[in-house]
């Protein structure tokens, strides 16, 4: 939110400094997030004085230049070269002495220095108006009133404003501050708490009486649909002069970053910074038999918006229509094309109303027209500010742009909205804030801020809220108010805190997040986050019948949360390959989404996203890009650093990967791994191969909750390794080795692990061997050799029977 100390100043009592003010607004929650000066003229002509010509005579040296004397009213005349066809004798012009600074439209700024030009001395600049970055003219210098005073400074004379600016970070719940009065209010709110008082109160600006057209223009107007707008007033004004905004208006919109249109557009944009109620003018001839509709219009009726884009409307937009049943404006949020104020309006028809916060939000996001207004309505204006808003801005554009009011001001409110009420005790709100704050002071405080006493104990006691605080229900809010407005450093920060040690499960979910990530940053790993929402287009249609949909999507690019958490990983991984940043080794904890038989679903994962080169190159290696087993490493030693020793490897043909693995603990799948499909790599226009690994990290921890496992003691006895060479059919995979392992019950078996394979014509046709070793260990004696060979006879016959293995000697 966009403040302006000088339009601030407007309203208050009192006119604090702007670090003061500052100050104040940051203690009652409304952050000031900077504060900056504003120059309607670049340095505000500082140093630039009124000046006389005295004398202009030709140069010496020069056909074009004159040389001249200028009276400053600082004792002798300077002699300055001057270069402008205008200059004469006897003109007031702009002067910029030695030593002053000037700044161009275009251009860095000059400072005035002792010059020579073509052999004769300047001691300054006659100034043409683009030069102090007063205009765009460049044919001359300027030539001003001839009854200015010499030496007279120029700021005097042309007055450039000069503000300051308050950016402030509203909270969404903050509504009542979306304007200078509202921010206004809680300054006064602020000043009366200091002092105990409740002399501080806004200085509402001073509403004119309305001057009366000769001919009535009686415009009617109806609510069809009194859910979406409550209410609706408005009121005719004629004769009406569209212009230029006067200077004082432009640099109050100016300041505050809003462009100046023309007088009409432009006191709406006021009376939306001021109050925070927005307002809508139409040109009175486009409001067809005298009449406007509040009304909804029939699904897909084509309807061309301000920027000159056909919207189809949907049945839910609220219409603003004529007589005629056209459509005018989208209610709250944008306007028409055709209905607008323009360079030939002379009538107009102007609105204030109140719009459902919820359908203007709905509808503003659904044809992605985030303008001041629907911000404004979908947060909840003031609805007994409508007609105050109303008023004041008829009375500024019949002051400013001469018209005349043809109408009186047309309230339609069928069902009067009652205010919220609030029942509280002191004593909770001393609790809940931690603040020892007195009776009195709460009381005051909610006063000044517009809360109505209702009924009161010597306990607690109940209040209204104003219409300007939609957001207060709850007790809870009321200390807030209590809070802020005291100031929030005010609330005492206790020396020692109690509290009782919590129980958790364990192992601690956090912890063993943190230690595989510690794990993956320590190889190399970086960690990203990517938008759990996601783009639909990513998807089959298969996939999209259980994926969960945005109702109110921002962009159609973003329309479903993800159903997997590979293809948002897959933009992270084209946006830095299109940087030059090829070699990367992402990891990332997030959470899929899906549709239920009852309600939704989501899971937790990790995942793994690696391309490019496993090291870099150097002199001594070569690199080597990463593959399926570069992958497979860093996944087992994961499950490892987990504390899982013995899972079951199987090969999966729905993964959408390829090759595509699953890994099995308990007979539960934990982990899928694979090569990204060139076609869905395509997608995102990446030409390099992608693995993937995806953790199904709900299974992960739910099963490390059963297990004992997770930490150990290091075992005191020596572990025992014994090698064999297995001569197999070269369909067989390593995986249904360490199948059959398993299927040998023996506790005193560790470990299985492949050292190498030897393929061979030697060994026969369509043979190859595996070299495997086998790890032995008894954590509570050191084992036997004759222990040992009964396993190993075991696992021989074990491989010979269901592998058909050969034991090479």
């Amino acid at each position: 939110m966009t403040i302006s100390y000088n339009w601030l100043c407007d309203y208050l009592p009192v006119k604090p400094t702007p670090e003061e003010l500052s100050t104040i607004l940051t203690r009652i929650g409304l952050e000031v997030e900077s504060l900056e000066k504003f120059e309607a003229v670049k340095g505000s002509l500082a140093g630039l004085v009124i000046g006389e010509v005295l004398t202009a005579e030709k140069h010496p040296n020069a056909d074009k230049l004159r040389l001249t004397t200028v009276n400053t009213g600082n004792g002798e005349p300077l002699h300055i070269v001057c270069g402008a066809p205008n200059v004469a004798v006897g003109q007031k012009v702009v002067v910029a002495p030695i030593g002053t600074t000037i700044y161009p439209l275009d251009g860095e700024p000059l400072t005035m220095k002792k010059a020579k030009i073509r052999g004769e001395e300047s001691q300054g600049m006659i100034c043409a108006e683009d030069e102090i970055g007063l205009g765009n003219s460049h044919d001359g210098i300027m030539v001003l009133d001839a009854s200015l005073q010499p030496g007279t400074p120029a700021s005097e004379v042309f007055k450039p404003a000069q503000d300051y600016i308050f950016e402030i970070g509203l909270t969404p719940n903050r509504m009542d501050a979306m304007s200078h009065i509202g921010v206004a209010k809680d300054v006064c709110a602020f000043l009366n708490n200091i002092e105990q008082t409740h002399k501080y109160q806004v200085q509402l600006p001073e509403i004119k009486a309305l001057p009366k057209a000769d001919a009535p223009l009686s415009i009617s107007v109806t609510i069809e649909n009194t859910d979406a707008c409550p209410r609706y007033s408005g009121i005719s004004i004629t004769g009406v002069q569209v212009a230029p905004s006067p200077e004082w208006l432009k640099a109050r919109l100016t300041a505050i970053g809003v462009r100046p249109i023309n007088n009409i557009v432009d006191i709406t944009n006021f009376i939306l910074h001021e109050t925070g109620q927005p307002l809508h003018a139409f040109d009175a001839a486009a409001v067809k038999d005298n009449a406007v509709v509040v009304k909804n219009l029939p699904a897909g009726t084509p309807f061309v918006t301000l920027d000159d884009k056909e919207r189809k409307l949907d049945a839910a937009d609220l219409m603003i229509c004529n007589g005629a049943g056209e459509g005018m404006c989208i209610a709250g949020v944008f306007g028409g094309a055709h209905s607008g104020v323009s360079d030939n309006t002379h009538n107009i028809f102007l609105e204030s109303a109140f719009f459902s916060a919820g359908g203007i939000r709905t509808t503003s996001f659904r044809h992605g027209l985030r303008t001041d207004a629907a911000t404004r309505f979908e947060k909840g204006v003031d609805i007994s500010n409508v007609v105050f808003a109303l008023q004041r801005a008829a009375s500024l554009i019949c002051e400013l742009s001469g018209g005349k009011a043809a109408s009186d001001i047309i309230d339609v409110y069928p069902s009067v909205k009652v205010k919220t009420q609030v029942e509280t005790t002191y004593n909770y709100i001393r609790k809940l804030s931690g603040g020892n704050y007195p009776d009195d002071k709460i009381k005051n405080i909610l006063r000044s801020l517009g809360f109505e006493l209702l009924a009161e104990t010597a306990e607690g006691f109940r209040v209204s809220v104003p219409f300007s605080k939609p957001d207060i229900s709850l007790p809870a809010d009321l200390v807030e108010e209590v809070m802020r407005i005291d100031g929030l450093d005010n609330i005492e920060i206790p020396s020692k805190i109690t509290i009782s040690p919590a129980l958790s499960a364990q192992p601690d979910a956090e912890s063993v997040k943190e230690k595989v990530a510690d794990y993956l940053a320590a190889n190399g790993f970086n960690e990203i986050f990517t938008n759990s929402i996601t783009n639909s287009k990513y998807y089959t249609p298969e996939v999209l019948e259980t994926a969960v949909k945005m109702m109110n999507s921002l962009t159609v690019e973003l329309d479903i949360m993800r159903p997997s958490m590979l293809e948002t990983g897959l933009e992270s991984v084209a946006h830095n390959l299109n940087r030059k940043n090829e070699d990367l080794l992402f990891f990332e904890f997030g959470k899929t989404y899906q549709v239920l038989e009852k309600g939704y679903g989501e899971n937790n994962h990790l995942v793994l996203y690696l391309t490019g080169k496993q090291t870099a190159e150097t002199w001594l290696h070569k690199s080597s890009p990463v593959d399926f087993y570069f992958l497979k490493g860093f996944v087992i030693n994961i499950l490892k650093q987990l504390g899982y020793k013995q899972f079951v490897w199987a090969e999966n043909t729905e993964a959408g990967l390829q090759p595509a693995w699953d890994i099995k603990v308990k007979n539960q799948v934990v982990v899928t791994l694979g090569g990204v499909p060139a076609a869905k790599l395509k997608q995102f226009d990446i030409k390099q191969a992608v693995w993937f690994a995806t953790f199904n990290w709900d299974k992960i921890l739910g099963l490390l909750q059963k297990s004992d496992n997770f930490y150990k003691e290091i075992p005191k006895f020596q572990a025992v390794r014994r090698d064999l060479a297995l001569v197999l059919d070269k369909s067989v995979k390593f995986a249904a080795v360490e199948a059959a392992t398993r299927s040998v019950k023996s506790s005193l078996l560790q470990q299985v692990n492949l050292f190498d394979v030897f393929e061979s014509e030697k060994l026969g046709a369509n043979k190859k061997s595996y070299a495997v070793s086998f790890t032995f260990l008894d954590p509570q004696k050191t084992l036997t050799d004759k222990e040992i060979d009964s396993v190993m006879d075991k696992l021989i016959k074990t491989f010979e029977t269901q592998l058909q293995a050969e034991i090479r000697k």
